[in-house]
Order: structure tokens, then C-alpha cells, then sequence
């Protein structure tokens, strides 16, 4: 295979680099000081891009590209490519399902686990000197036989799911539709009623525009102030104003997030509260699972390329 031009949007860790390296020529769009004219430089010979998830590749940029072929993403999000573009051109766009999805599982479980236990804030009390001044930590709550919600039953709530059911939860799930491997869970559609009957609630729906803010102030209300809201999924599925007022009002009682609105820049209300959990986008963030993210984008640039049948397509 002769080596083709690829817009690279993002940076990736060192291995993909060196593995994308020996079959591509690649174009770091993330690196331009002057990004309008690096593409004017390069735009002719582009054939592919290599994104990431959070970062996808808008209509101005897929319109400046008139060669571009496929659109690689990293990442099983794809809601930041412009799909609409995509397909006006014919251009194929691929992500990385699966290889992150129990990494995403174990995390959004660990959040649960280390906030409900106040694991974060007992290691600052041993580290600091309370517990040999002021005694024993306050108590926390309890995890196992409560009552969980899963919002959007796809791959990555499915494997929360099957988690949740070794603490011995109750378990219910919201979805566009019923799903027949879920018989043993409790299926309630209407998001608003699944927060009602729920003392977590995770969510793990696709993103979108059909999707945003479909955790909104009434859902947010509906679990109150005794529960918590678990979001390993896009930011944009939560109204972030909406879930700051319930937290600052105590009307939510506690947020563990992975993700936010312009992060990393989030909203500095964030940090001023003491009933919410802050993580910096990293629920795949293993050696492991990012490896298989990378090699699955380079494998689907090298079917394309090659003539053979795409690995992950979306479209």
C-alpha cells in the first residue's frame, strides 16, 4: 500500500504514532499555529482523517477536503463528526466500539463504589492528620441491594449492568425499546420515572442531538437529594446548569462526572462544590484499552486503503 496523506486533528500516545507513522504520511492539523492555511497547504492530497472523539471533525473542515475518503475516529463517540456532511460526500466514518467498553464499565462502577463510600475523602482524613485528631471518618452509604438506573442500555450499560448485579441491586434500565437479554431487569422507558425509582443512575446513552439534555432538570429533581447521578457517556446529555443549581441547592445529592461541557475548561461552580466527583475524561483511560483504540483506527484507515471491508464502520 502506497502511503496515503492523513489529516491528523488530535495528538495520540507515542505507540500509535510510531505505528501510524510507517503506513501514513500524516498532517498534524493539532500542531498549525494558522490552521486555515495548513489545510489551504495540504487539503489537495488528504485522504483520510485520523480524529478522536472528543474532537470530530466539523462540515467547514470535511467541505475544505475535497479528496477526503474516510474519517477515523478514536473513540466509540462520533457525535462531534458532522455525519450529515459525511454522507452528502460519501465518506465512510469509523470508531472504536467495543475494545473500550468494559474499561468504561469498571470505571463508572468505581465512581459509584468511591463516592458512595467517601474513599477519596478518607484517604485526605488518614493523609492529613484527622484521624489521629478528630477520630473516625464520618459514615458513608452503602452500595450493595440498592436500587440502580441505567439510562441508555447499550454496550457500555449492558456491562454496567452485569456489574451492579454482584452488589446484589435492584435494576432497571431506560431504552428506546425493550430489550429481550434484559429480562431480568426492570425496563421503565420515560427517563423522568426511571430517576424516580433509582438511588444511582447512570448514564451511558449515545450522543447527539437527540440525546442532549435528556437528563434534564425534571430527571435531576426525580432522583433528589439522596441520590446520585453517575455519567460516563457526553456531556452534552446532562444540562450542566441544570445539574449545578441541584447540586449548589442540595436538591441532588451528589454528581460523579467523567465529563463536561468545553472541558477541560468545566465550569469553575464545579469546584466549589463538596457533593460532586471530578474526573478528567478518563474512563478508558487504560494502557490497554487505548492501545486497542489505536490500533483499531489505524486497521480501519488500513482496510479502506487497501481495499478491504472496514472493521468498525458507522457509516
Amino acid at each position: 500500500m502506497n502511503k496515503v496523506n492523513i489529516l491528523q486533528i488530535g495528538p495520540y500516545p507515542d505507540w500509535d504514532m510510531e505505528a501510524l507513522e510507517r503506513n501514513f504520511i500524516l498532517h498534524p492539523y493539532f500542531t498549525a499555529e494558522d490552521k486555515d492555511a495548513f489545510i489551504e497547504g495540504c487539503a489537495g492530497s488528504i485522504r483520510g482523517v485520523a480524529t478522536r472523539g472528543d474532537l470530530g471533525l466539523s462540515r467547514k473542515l470535511i467541505e475544505s477536503l475535497p479528496h477526503l475518503e474516510i474519517i477515523s475516529v478514536y473513540g466509540v463517540g462520533y457525535d462531534a463528526v458532522d455525519l450529515d456532511a459525511a454522507r452528502e460526500r460519501n465518506i465512510h466514518v469509523t470508531n472504536t466500539p467495543d475494545v473500550l467498553t468494559k474499561d468504561v464499565a469498571d470505571f463508572g462502577v468505581a465512581m459509584m463504589l468511591a463516592a458512595s463510600r467517601g474513599i477519596i475523602g478518607a484517604e485526605d482524613w488518614v493523609r492529613s492528620g484527622d484521624w489521629s485528631q478528630k477520630g473516625m471518618y464520618p459514615l458513608k452509604t452503602r452500595v450493595f441491594g440498592k436500587r440502580v438506573g441505567i439510562l441508555g442500555l447499550g454496550r457500555i450499560g449492558y456491562e454496567i449492568a452485569k456489574r451492579c448485579t454482584a452488589f446484589m441491586m435492584d435494576i432497571a434500565y431506560s431504552a428506546r425499546e425493550k430489550k429481550e437479554f434484559a429480562s431480568e431487569w426492570s425496563y421503565i422507558q420515560d427517563p423522568r420515572a426511571l430517576a424516580e425509582c433509582s438511588d444511582y443512575l447512570f448514564v451511558t446513552v449515545t450522543g447527539g442531538a437527540a440525546t442532549k439534555h435528556i437528563v434534564n432538570k425534571a430527571v435531576i429533581e426525580s432522583l433528589g437529594p439522596e441520590g446520585m447521578l453517575i455519567n460516563v457517556s457526553r456531556a452534552s446529555n446532562i444540562d450542566e446548569e441544570a445539574l449545578l443549581a441541584a447540586l449548589e441547592n442540595k436538591t441532588l445529592g451528589y454528581a460523579a462526572l467523567d465529563v463536561f461541557e468545553g472541558e477541560p475548561d468545566l465550569n469553575s461552580r464545579f469546584l466549589e462544590l463538596d457533593n460532586v466527583m471530578l474526573q478528567p475524561h478518563q474512563a478508558s483511560g487504560t494502557i490497554d484499552t487505548r492501545k486497542a483504540m489505536g490500533r483499531l483506527v489505524r486497521e480501519n484507515l488500513e482496510a479502506y486503503f487497501s481495499g478491504r471491508e472496514l472493521l468498525t464502520p458507522v457509516i
